[in-house]
């Protein structure tokens, strides 16, 4: 961005007199300056003062005409420019410690067992600095086995030891590079993402095929590892099967310290519900919590459940029973759940929102057709053994991470609507009732 653009402007508007008076002498500060921030050094302050308010506004404009970014003007003198150093430093600051952290997710909350030790011990030890020679780290499994968990307690434990952290899911490093880049901004985006102590990135493998935002990701990747910074990242499944990642990301990824957290045991699965219970308030007998984790594989299913459960009993003004945890679960009981097939969800999802199943199935890419590829998506996932390539293939999506990503926008909506939580769980529900139907 060149600032002889704006001169050239200003000279062809103001009184040439004027301008010999007092633009003559000033000079820009393109060190400090950013894309959004324009500083200008001046003899005294009476040309300060008059620049500033007879054409601060102007100049701004300009820039903004030009640019398509509306900064801000300071017209500084020689003595004020440290001040403005130290303002901007601070600024950056507070970008670069703007993590999103969660707090109540620490490591004195991970409930350990044999399936997360491993994970866990690394975690703990990258986030004291005490394994430098981890790094990067990827931990990578299943959803809802404290993946997040950990990337979280990292951050929060080094944060408390004064580092920077930036944690950010892999969407919103996305987003933010293409914002910045439509901003003319990316200065301040490598400014954030470069010069922190701890880069945590959750959901890496949407990063696959995502060319432009991994050849920024690989600069930014190099520029932490040479300089000794921690990077940590998240992903469903090892570097060699995240299809669409490049080759240099895999090999530098596999360079580091990749550990998989594994489904847990029984035993854990047990504790897990217990804290959460304790932590929720909820009151629930031993056997109901034993049978609770026996039929239910998914650790974020058995929260909705717990949750379901708690409100259900809070409104209904009883003791949550051995029955209501039979009843909440049945369309998760593995024995059930085997005789479910994806035709008969697809038929399901076609009737709720009156289209044909074989629309479900085609290339159809119009809103109402995503839209029920994602409840089918959803549904079969928790309710079906398919793997992600096999529902690829299925319903006509171009691979496994595109059935991923859909699978975690459903996700999201059903977090913010519990309207749609109600109908999800209803289909589910009339799923398995339809299935037992034809089995009695």
């Amino acid at each position: 961005m060149s600032i002889q653009i704006i001169f050239e402007n200003l000279k062809s508007q103001v009184p040439s007199d004027e301008f010999e008076r007092y633009f003559s002498k000033i000079e820009y500060d393109a060190e400090t300056s950013k894309s959004d921030l324009l500083v200008f050094k001046v003899p005294n302050r009476f040309i300060a003062s008059w620049i500033e308010t007879k054409y601060s506004a102007h100049i701004a404009s300009l820039w903004e005409d030009i640019y398509g970014v509306l900064p801000k003007i300071q017209i500084l003198t020689q003595s004020q420019k440290q001040n403005v150093n130290n303002s901007t430093q601070e600024i950056i600051k507070v970008i670069r410690t703007q993590t999103f952290l969660n707090p109540d997710l620490i490591f004195d909350s991970f409930v350990r067992g044999e399936s997360n030790k491993i994970a866990f011990d690394i975690a703990k030890n990258v986030s004291q600095n005490q394994a430098k020679h981890f790094n990067p780290v990827l931990i990578y499994g299943n959803t809802g086995l404290g993946k997040t968990h950990l990337l979280n307690a990292i951050g929060n434990e080094a944060q408390k030891q004064g580092k920077i952290v930036v944690y950010v899911s892999s969407e919103q490093f996305l987003n933010e590079y293409t914002n910045r880049i439509n901003n003319n901004t990316m200065d301040r985006f490598r400014e954030k993402y470069r010069q922190c102590d701890y880069l945590l990135i959750d959901d890496i493998q949407f990063f696959g095929g995502k060319d432009r935002t991994q050849e920024e990701f690989f600069h930014t990747f190099n520029e932490l590892h040479n300089n000794q910074k921690q990077i940590v990242m998240t992903s469903d499944k090892p570097p060699r099967k995240i299809v669409g990642l490049e080759e240099r990301l895999k090999s530098r990824f596999e360079g580091g310290m990749c550990v998989e957290i594994i489904p847990p045991e029984i035993e854990l699965k047990i504790a897990i519900v217990k804290q959460k219970c304790q932590i929720n308030h909820i009151s629930i007998d031993n056997e109901s919590i034993a049978f609770l984790a026996t039929n239910v594989s998914n650790v974020r299913q058995i929260e909705g459940i717990l949750t379901r459960l708690n409100a259900m009993a809070n409104i209904m003004g009883v003791d949550i029973s051995r029955k209501m945890v039979e009843n909440a679960i049945r369309d998760n009981i593995n024995v059930n759940n085997k005789n479910i097939t994806l035709e008969s969800i697809i038929n399901k999802v076609a009737r709720f929102l009156n289209i044909k199943p074989s629309e479900i199935r085609s290339k159809t890419r119009t809103k109402n057709i995503a839209t029920a590829r994602r409840y089918v998506i959803f549904l079969a996932r928790e309710l079906i053994p398919n793997s992600m390539s096999a529902l690829a293939k299925e319903l006509n999506m171009k691979d496994h991470s595109a059935v991923s990503k859909a699978q975690k926008k459903m996700e999201e909506e059903i977090e913010q609507s519990s309207a749609l939580k109600i109908i999800i769980e209803d289909m589910k529900n009339q799923i398995q009732e339809e299935q037992n139907d034809k089995l009695s």
